[in-house]
């Protein structure tokens, strides 16, 4: 089991211009998963054809990370998905099924910044702790929506994943 703390340092070594939106997201889906990205079934299988035929090449991510200490939540990375033989049929069904069961807790998220603000305090990333910080008290005042990636994150990384609960894993 990773350290929400191991989980950061993980994505900052990783991804060296993530910005704190990217951060926001990372955590947001640690503790809330994906509700947020499903109106349909339909919908989410059209994304994911979508994604799946245009992502093209990207960076050499694992074939999941952990977002959450306990491992309940992940990022199934499409790239390596697809090349490893997976279907994408069941991460989709996966994905639908996490959206429609998980519930996550915004209380939790708000302590992941704390935590979050308090890891680069520490080291030398270039991200500040007070960014990290006055980011979720203006997402908390927001009720903490869901956020896209920044547009550095996505020009750089070019991140295609999908967020699944870990008990869907035998899914996939």
């Amino acid at each position: 089991m990773e350290t929400l703390q191991q989980i950061l340092t993980t994505h900052l070594l990783r991804y060296p211009k993530i910005q704190v939106q990217d951060i926001y997201k990372l955590l947001h889906q640690a503790c809330l998963g994906s509700e947020h990205n499903i109106q349909d079934e339909l919908e989410a299988r059209d994304w994911l054809e979508r994604e799946l035929a245009g992502m093209g090449d990207g960076p050499d991510d694992p074939l999941m990370d952990r977002l959450s200490p306990a491992g309940q939540i992940l990022r199934i990375h499409l790239r390596p998905y697809l090349r490893a033989g997976k279907d994408p049929e069941k991460l989709l069904q996966a994905f639908l099924n996490t959206a429609q069961s998980w519930r996550g807790s915004s209380k939790l998220l708000k302590e992941y910044g704390v935590t979050a603000a308090w890891l680069v305090q520490r080291g030398s990333w270039s991200i500040r702790w007070e960014e990290i910080e006055s980011f979720f008290v203006k997402m908390e005042e927001k009720d903490f929506p869901a956020m896209h990636h920044s547009k550095v994150y996505i020009r750089l990384y070019r991140p295609a994943y999908r967020v699944v609960a870990s008990q869907f894993l035998e899914e996939i």
